[in-house]
């Protein structure tokens, strides 16, 4: 029983100097450290800036920054791993260490950083100017090679008009050379169009009588229906006294009108039939035709009174040169 009692009071002293010991060795082992939060986003964010800020401008200062950081770093390391003294030398020797370090630190970055990002700011100023001028520069050359260009001779002649067979609203067949020796202005449409052939035809007259007040230039006004079905002879002569005593009606078969309509390039086609009533779907176009029954130009539905009258005075003129 004794020799017993004797047996566990051994284990109990020996398994109280191990934890002793245990406890001392772990006082003194110098903690690992740990990167900080700085260290990290300053490590994963470098690549980032380095790509985005041009290699020459700033790659010297962030290199400079993260030469610094890893100094500290690492004498933040040192210092923390000497700061647990074994002994009052351990002190001692931390102490000196830590003022060694504090004596050789960097002190840089400050006046690196204000200039990186004066060199950058310039380096976009220039590119900008640069850019701003090129453009300019490219814009007066289109400006100036277009009034370099001046209006000659033409080269050839718009496929527009050719013969034709029609019948007038007096009943009679006419022909293209009936209108030869005059300057003349056809226009397309049907007699029931709601809008746009009346706000066409009364803008045709206006622009007639204008011209012959302001330039004595007597225009024969025509009228072509593309509408032959509902368009007769007496149809097309009461439409036209309702514009100018000048303008000449003309009308024919559907196969007459779909030859005139496609030498002068008009666009015609029937919507929608609902019994008898139906549009009819056409170019909103005027061309004048010289005495030759030549093409010369046309206008479209942009123009009013005044430029369609003084657009035809001025080919006239340019024409007869």
């Amino acid at each position: 029983m004794a020799t017993a009692i004797v047996r566990s009071a051994k284990n109990l002293r020996n398994l109280h100097q191990r934890f002793y010991l245990h406890t001392l060795l772990t006082k003194c082992r110098p903690p690992i450290p740990s990167p900080t939060i700085a260290d990290n986003i300053q490590h994963r964010a470098l690549p980032l800036i380095q790509q985005a800020i041009p290699f020459g401008i700033g790659f010297q200062f962030f290199a400079a920054d993260q030469g610094f950081s890893s100094t500290s770093t690492t004498t933040g390391t040192v210092q923390s791993g000497h700061s647990k003294p074994n002994s009052e030398g351990g002190d001692k020797s931390g102490d000196s260490n830590q003022s060694k370090s504090d004596t050789g630190k960097p002190i840089r970055g400050g006046p690196i950083s204000w200039l990186s990002f004066l060199l950058l700011a310039l380096t976009g100023a220039g590119i900008i100017w640069y850019y701003d001028k090129e453009k300019k520069q490219h814009i007066e050359e289109i400006n100036s090679a277009s009034q370099a260009v001046k209006q000659g001779p033409s080269v050839g002649k718009a496929a527009i008009g050719g013969p034709f067979k029609l019948i007038n609203d007096d009943g009679k067949n006419v022909t293209e050379k009936d209108f030869l020796g005059k300057w003349t202005v056809i226009y397309f449409g049907f007699t029931h169009c709601p809008d746009i052939c009346p706000d066409e035809l009364q803008k045709l007259a206006a622009a007639v009588d204008k011209i012959k007040e302001n330039s004595g230039i007597d225009i024969v006004p025509a009228f072509i229906s593309v509408d032959p079905e509902r368009d007769t002879v007496e149809q097309v002569r009461e439409y036209v006294k309702e514009f100018h005593p000048k303008l000449i009606g003309l009308t024919g078969s559907p196969d007459e009108i779909r030859n005139v309509a496609r030498a002068y390039r008009v666009y015609y086609m029937k919507t929608a039939e609902e019994d008898s009533d139906y549009l009819v779907d056409h170019s909103i176009v005027m061309y004048l035709m010289s005495p030759r029954m030549e093409f010369v130009k046309f206008f479209g539905k942009n123009n009013d009174v005044n430029s369609l009258a003084d657009g035809i005075i001025k080919e006239i003129k340019q024409y007869k040169r």
